[in-house]
């Protein structure tokens, strides 16, 4: 496995399976030679949401950087936004949606990789 250096730039959006005007850059992970990481910049434009759904083995965090929305954790409705922090246990139904007036800007870390939606 070897260090890399890029920029996100380089990197493009992607909508992963169960996403909806949600997009992701997938910028760390078994692509890129991490065997424990999936690290990912998340931008869900005004309405956009990810289905509620479960990870097997993975815990995910999420840090929002901008805008306003509104997580399930199972069944549970969370208002978050800036500076606030999502952590995910496995096996805990969880859903994200942008409520507000702009991108749902967000970073997520997730370990491990394998048991994270990606595009077919």
């Amino acid at each position: 496995m070897k260090p890399k250096v890029f920029s996100a730039s380089e990197v493009d959006w992607i909508e992963a399976p169960g996403h909806f005007s949600a997009f992701s850059k997938l910028l760390v992970n078994e692509d890129t030679g991490s065997k424990y990481f999936d690290f990912r910049v998340s931008s869900y434009q005004p309405r956009g949401y990810c289905e509620v759904h479960t990870h097997e083995t993975a815990e995910n965090i999420y840090y929002i950087l901008q805008g306003e929305g509104i997580v399930e954790l199972d069944g549970e409705r969370h208002l978050v936004g800036p500076k606030m922090v999502v952590f995910v246990p496995p096996g805990v139904a969880h859903g994200i949606k942008n409520t507000g007036f702009e991108d749902l800007i967000f970073i997520v870390m997730a370990s491990p990789p394998k048991d994270m939606p990606r595009p077919k």
